[in-house]
């Protein structure tokens, strides 16, 4: 469908029902038909709505673009007021306050609708006046049930809009991910004067100030530099291909994922993959709990307006889901997919810049907040696990790569530029030092029975991780030697661990997961399988579970160790120590900072047949478990459709060491050092901080 306009019939019929929604929403605050308890709630949003549609009638004459930088602050502030933390405690947008003037059901459900409605922003800049149109008139529906205060009839109402309209959403999905043509993102990425950062506010994003002041200092940085950056992000993709023996000259699209503000790099890596032969794709952060929106920064995207109320509403989709409408989404998925088989066939994977630098967060407990209940946590788990399985066949894993690049954004703090240039040189480290130094490693762990983890001082990590056995040494390894390629910067060497007699206790004092604070997160294995877990971010025992069950296990009741690594990125180590950033890396910086243990999929989910090789020339064996070698047999048993690394640092470290068959034993690192010859100058950034 793209962002195209419609057929002359379709777009008048469009049209038509637009001016008829409009009409009814401009009316509704002066009518008095509906129960006085909801009228403060449908006068506000009425006028938010207006809003929206005010914004999509400028971008049709065009005159959005012109707009002052005081004209588009003064909209933003206007479109975002219901959920920025000043406003946010007596908002209608937080599902406490709902609940407590309403009551629960009511509370949830028009909390749900402000949430959704925040679409219409999204649209509304798009010019997608089609998406725009069903969102109005499921508010003026929502209106109609509650002029007769009918909450079942409303509920219907929403369960039967996330159904029907099911073919509509996944299509904007799947076009923005595969289909380069006419992309909205790409457009502003390669057309807009990215000296005037009004262009910023072009996307339907919110702006913040952190987004103007990347924005300005990209400006400021000299060509070469920008160009420098993106041939790393570009070449860190292509080299992903190259070691994975994927042949890139069959693909023809690269899905981009990357913050506003970065746009000087991102035309400048945008003709990078030009040269590669590959078209930019590029989809906006989710805008529904359709999409699972609040989950994950992802697509193009900004800085949150209020990251509780992105916590408070990241399962608000439990509001309708049941088998039958996960039943339909897959068919839908299916459906559109097979639409775009070809598409699909030559999509190369994603290309990812994240950033970092936010004060970290730990959330609050939100009781009005919708969650799933046990049966739907369970349908989630398979349907999620099916989801994946359709789109692994239309985009064969074996087939596609990815690379992922982090920088730091000047919330960070003071010494904002003095980090970029770190992170810089982090990224640009010496491939083939690390790359030879990282096999002196390996060479001491392959052969290994088990690795012995231990914590220091109040660290309780005791742990043993089974190491899978090497039939020929001489051509087998059960470590990669992992270089900046795929995962920027340099530095690790990890396996997939043998899951059984892989056991003890993994601790954290803390750790930073998926945008959350985990404070003492404590996890017991099992052989390879988490079999207890807890930490100390509430004073209930059971809201600490419950935070850990609903976003470290994404609602499985368990997930095997999927991944056991060191990370030898001491220089990056440093530079969290020296300028007090360690809570405010991200996870793609921090798992080189120590040793870290992923739990849910392996790395090679589903690639465990593809033969990968160390530089060294050797394969890596060690690709699955005994969970994944069911892949055979039932595909939603083998794959959890997660990952996530959990890293222990240096300084909450007191060993790691190899197990031999015969008892014999070897450091890898012991008192907070590295003890394999050849790797001393891992050494010199863990010196200069304990010195």
């Amino acid at each position: 469908m793209g962002d195209s306009a419609w057929n002359t019939a379709e777009g008048s019929l469009i049209q038509e029902r637009y001016d008829l929604v409009v009409d009814r929403i401009t009316r509704i605050p002066s009518d008095h038909q509906i129960p006085e308890r909801y009228r403060d709630y449908f006068e506000k949003m009425s006028v938010f709505l207006l809003k929206t549609t005010e914004i999509y009638d400028k971008k049709q004459d065009g005159s959005l673009v012109g707009r002052t930088m005081e004209q588009c602050q003064a909209d933003q502030e206007e479109l975002y007021r219901q959920i920025r933390p000043e406003y946010y405690q007596t908002g209608y947008a937080n599902p406490a306050y709902a609940v407590s003037r309403f009551g629960e059901e009511a509370g949830q459900l028009l909390s749900l609708l402000c949430s959704e409605l925040e679409g219409c922003i999204a649209w509304a800049f798009r010019g997608r006046q089609h998406e725009l149109v069903l969102l109005l008139e499921l508010f003026v529906q929502i209106y109609n049930c509650l002029e007769e205060d009918d909450i079942k009839e409303a509920r219907d109402t929403v369960y039967w809009f996330f159904h029907d309209y099911s073919e509509v959403f996944v299509e904007n999905q799947i076009h923005d991910m595969i289909c380069p043509e006419d992309n909205f993102f790409i457009d502003i990425v390669m057309h807009a004067d990215l000296g005037d950062l009004r262009y910023l506010y072009q996307y339907g994003l919110p702006v913040s100030e952190n987004d103007l002041a990347i924005a300005s200092f990209m400006n400021r940085l000299p060509d070469d530099q920008i160009q420098s950056m993106a041939d790393t992000y570009t070449e860190g993709y292509r080299i992903g291909f190259e070691a994975a023996g994927i042949d890139l000259s069959k693909k023809k699209t690269v899905e981009l994922h990357f913050p506003i503000g970065f746009e000087r790099m991102m035309r400048a890596a945008i003709l990078n993959f030009k040269k590669l032969g590959l078209a930019p794709c590029a989809a906006r952060e989710p805008v529904s709990s359709f999409e699972n929106k609040g989950r994950m920064k992802r697509g193009i995207y900004s800085a949150s307006v209020n990251r509780q109320y992105d916590f408070d509403h990241r399962e608000d989709r439990a509001y309708y889901f049941d088998k039958s409408f996960a039943e339909r989404r897959l068919e839908v998925l299916r459906t559109v997919f097979e639409q775009h088989k070809q598409e699909a066939l030559v999509y190369a994977g994603p290309a990812v810049v994240e950033v970092f630098g936010e004060t970290p967060f730990s959330p609050a407990s939100c009781e009005g907040a919708i969650h799933y209940d046990e049966e739907q946590q369970r349908l989630n788990v398979r349907f999620s696990s099916e989801s994946g399985q359709i789109t692994y066949h239309y985009i064969p894993g074996e087939e596609r790569s990815f690379t992922i690049i982090a920088f730091p954004t000047p919330e960070i703090g003071d010494r904002f530029e003095e980090i970029f240039a770190e992170t810089v040189r982090i990224n640009t480290l010496d491939y083939y030092k690390y790359q030879e130094m990282q096999q002196r490693l390996i060479d001491v762990l392959d052969g290994a029975a088990q690795v012995h983890i231990t914590g220091n001082g109040e660290n309780r990590t005791d742990l043993t991780v089974s190491v899978m056995p090497l039939a020929d040494p001489d051509t087998q390894s059960a470590f990669e030697n992992c270089v900046a390629d795929v995962n920027i910067p340099v530095g690790e060497v990890f396996t997939s661990p043998v899951l059984q007699g892989t056991n003890g206790i993994l601790h954290v004092s803390e750790v930073f997961l998926n945008g959350l604070q985990f404070r003492n997160l404590e996890i017991v294995f099992r052989d390879g399988m988490i079999d207890s877990y807890t930490c100390t971010n509430f004073d209930s025992e059971e809201e600490n579970r419950k935070y850990i069950k609903d976003n470290v296990l994404m609602h499985h009741d368990t997930l095997p160790m999927g991944e056991f690594a060191i990370g030898t990125n001491t220089a990056a180590y440093r530079m969290a120590r020296t300028y007090g950033i360690a809570d405010k890396l991200p996870i793609l910086i921090a798992e080189k900072t120590g040793p870290h243990f992923a739990v849910g999929d392996t790395c090679y989910s589903h690639e465990e047949d593809v033969e990968r090789k160390n530089p060294d020339g050797k394969s890596i064996v060690a690709k699955e478990n005994a969970v994944s070698t069911l892949r055979g047999e039932d595909p939603v048993k083998a794959y959890f459709n997660c990952h996530t690394d959990i890293t222990i640092p240096y300084d909450e470290l007191g060993a790691i060491t190899a197990v031999y068959p015969d008892g014999t034993k070897a450091d890898i690192i012991r008192d907070g050092l590295f003890r394999v010859e050849g790797t001393e100058e891992l050494n010199e950034p863990l010196i200069c901080e304990m010195q």
